[in-house]
């Protein structure tokens, strides 16, 4: 057992803290709802942070979707049946994990419940899933929230995970309307239902740079290709996307 006394004052203070707040305030995870072991280290507890099962190869070279083996990675271009069906305008995009389990949960804490602090530690495992994105990229755009949800959500998650990703933050684009929120419509209509949804609102900033579009969940990805499409008419040079999760067409 570690002798108490050659614990680090910061450790004895951290470890202090853990124990009153758990007896007083008995916080619980803000992702699976079990009390809190640690609350000084987030609203989320490290068992939820040890589920998140990552998006690994072999995956399309474009999306990131799963594809069901390495033969069909060797196959062309390795890209997906979505991609190839329906191009988009983006050059690449990644995500940490697929969008269910413990990282859907993580996603609601911070987007429905409240709790930005979450952000930092997505923002974490963003960076470390989309290293080719962020690699020569000069800046990162945050897709919009119309202001009137944001004003009742109180911020903007995109934007809190877009602070965190260590590349310098252009709030580029605006949203023209407050349309329905795409997880409740079928995959058919969302990419009508968020056209022409956005508009370019400092096209200076983006001019010949390689931008970076920053969300916390891409689905279809039609708010993604829509928000590209308006970056790149406004001159920029090459539009990728980095999103916390993303809802997969395949599982292996």
């Amino acid at each position: 057992m570690r002798n108490a006394s050659k614990w680090p004052i910061a450790e004895i203070s951290s470890a202090l803290a853990d124990s009153v707040m758990a007896v007083l305030l008995a916080p619980l995870c803000a992702a699976c709802r079990v009390p809190l072991e640690h609350p000084t280290r987030g609203a989320v507890c490290s068992g939820c942070w040890a589920s998140v099962v990552p998006i690994t190869p072999p995956f399309c070279g474009t999306c990131a979707d799963p594809l069901p083996s390495w033969r069909a990675a060797s196959v062309g271009e390795a890209r997906c049946p979505r991609c190839r069906r329906r191009p988009t305008r983006l050059s690449l995009a990644r995500a940490i994990g697929p969008y269910e389990g413990a990282l859907r949960a993580i996603v609601h804490a911070l987007k429905y419940d409240g709790r930005p602090t979450i952000a930092a530690r997505l923002a974490s495992r963003m960076r470390e899933a989309g290293g080719d994105v962020l690699a020569g990229a000069d800046l990162v755009v945050p897709v919009p929230l119309h202001r009137s949800r944001e004003r009742s959500r109180g911020f903007n998650q995109a934007r809190e995970l877009a602070r965190h990703l260590d590349l310098p933050i252009a709030d580029a684009l605006a949203r023209r309307r407050n349309t329905p929120s795409q997880a409740d419509l079928p995959a058919a209509r969302r990419y009508a239902n968020v056209r022409g949804a956005f508009a370019i609102a400092a096209p200076a900033r983006v001019a010949r740079r390689t931008v970076v579009l920053v969300d916390d969940v891409s689905t279809t990805g039609a708010t993604l290709h829509a928000c590209a499409a308006v970056l790149l008419d406004a001159g920029a040079a090459e539009v990728r996307a980095l999103t916390a999760a993303k809802a997969v067409a395949i599982r292996r």
